[in-house]
């Protein structure tokens, strides 16, 4: 045990010296290593950025909400065949599914693909049909005006609920409630705007008109199959999700005619579900992304073994006398082993400062990007590879010094 910890002493004290002593050589040895973890680090702390500003997000957005979506078989989608969720399956199921303390639904239609109209501005925007109860599922509430209410809707009246961004885009008044506004040939009155929840991803999640969807049902008229619905409920405490969705699945069934033993046209999607599908899109792509930027790592490694064999030659008389004092050869490669591991770790350690920087950079350069986060699984992660980098690659050079002939070494030149 003495000797042991006196091998690593007295391998770390030499590895900083060797690497005082020549500086330059040291630094482009670790070159590899530094570009390898700056690199993975750089990718960790960006992909944890995102999964972490989404689990945020959808920590906020109604996590005890479920949503029915339309779903199309991959097969019949290369056909051209697409399933699609209506204004009438959404009626029906809130008329018979009683265990749901509220239901509602966002309808999504080309009719308004032109975008909204003020003035001389136009701009392109999300235009959805939804109700009053949208409003208490999602707990969103307005910062001027009001939202869609039940009136609205049973009168389909032309009232627009506004994202805070179409503001800026059409140039309307700092408060336009009682603006008009064009979608399409149809004039809407602006009853409200909502909270701003600013972007994610680059994507403005303030961009968006919301009318009553009985409306754009109604404008609808014969291309009713050019729209589609995604229906969205919250359970009373008391009832249980499994049963609820296979009544929705049994009337959704039974409306679209689907046969026995024929896939459904739709699925069910809660927030936890979109959690657990993006940490995985996420991890994965961590996961392929950082195994490509890490094969510098192995380069690193490479650079680290050719060091150490030059340092193996450099030293070999050093060597010659401790093994004629009496040194054993596992004193040797221990001690050559922990020099390629220092000298890894060294390298490591600025590969990690100059990753911390780079994601800093990163976010403070694009504004859209969420903000880096480094789990500390990533720096044990590192430290403990380039740990691993310095063993392998440096056992040829240990392995080397370990069997020199004392006497060799002694009379070489």
């Amino acid at each position: 045990m003495f000797k042991s910890a006196l091998a690593i002493m007295e391998g770390t004290k030499a590895a900083l010296a060797a690497i005082r002593a020549n500086a330059m050589r040291s630094a482009l040895t670790c070159l590899g290593i530094i570009i390898g973890v700056a690199a993975v680090i750089t990718v960790v702390a960006v992909m944890q950025g995102f999964t972490k500003q989404i689990n945020d997000q959808l920590a906020d957005l109604a996590p005890d909400v479920t949503t029915v979506k339309p779903y199309t078989n991959p097969r019949l989608e290369m056909l051209g065949k697409r399933s699609k969720l209506t204004y009438e399956d959404f009626l029906i199921l809130k008329s018979k599914i009683k265990q749901a303390e509220t239901m509602t639904a966002i309808m999504y239609s080309w009719r308004f693909s032109g975008g909204a109209q003020y003035g001389s501005y136009t701009h392109s925007t999300r235009v959805e049909g939804t109700e009053q109860s949208y409003q208490k599922a999602y707990r969103t509430f307005p910062e001027q005006g009001r939202f869609i209410r039940e009136e609205d809707d049973k009168k389909r009246r032309r009232v627009a609920y506004i994202g805070a961004s179409i503001i800026e885009k059409l140039h309307l008044p700092e408060n336009p409630v009682g603006s008009y506004i064009k979608l399409g040939n149809e004039w809407f009155l602006i009853i409200g705007v909502a909270e701003k929840l600013g972007s994610l991803f680059g994507f403005d999640q303030d961009d968006y008109i919301r009318i009553p969807i009985s409306t754009m049902n109604a404008l609808e008229g014969s291309n009713k199959h050019r729209s589609n619905v995604q229906i969205m409920y919250r359970l009373k405490p008391d009832a249980k999700e499994e049963v609820v969705q296979q009544s929705i699945r049994r009337i959704l069934r039974q409306q679209h005619k689907i046969s026995s033993g024929q896939d459904d046209d739709f699925e069910f999607e809660t927030s936890e579900k979109s959690k657990e599908n993006f940490e995985k899109f996420t991890n994965s792509a961590t996961g392929i992304t950082a195994g490509i930027v890490g094969i510098s790592l192995i380069v690193g490694g490479i650079g680290v073994m050719n060091i150490m064999l030059v340092s193996v030659t450099e030293r070999t008389r050093v060597i010659g006398t401790l093994k004629a004092l009496g040194a054993t050869p596992g004193f040797i490669m221990l001690q050559f082993l922990v020099e390629a591991v220092v000298l890894s770790l060294f390298g490591g350690a600025i590969g990690l400062a100059i990753g911390y920087g780079l994601s800093g950079l990163i976010t403070v350069l694009i504004p859209s990007m969420p903000g880096s986060y480094i789990p500390a699984w990533a720096v044990f992660l590192s430290f403990g590879f380039t740990s691993a980098i310095g063993i392998i690659f440096g056992l040829a050079p240990a392995i080397k010094a370990a069997r020199l002939n004392p006497i060799d070494a002694l009379r070489y030149e």
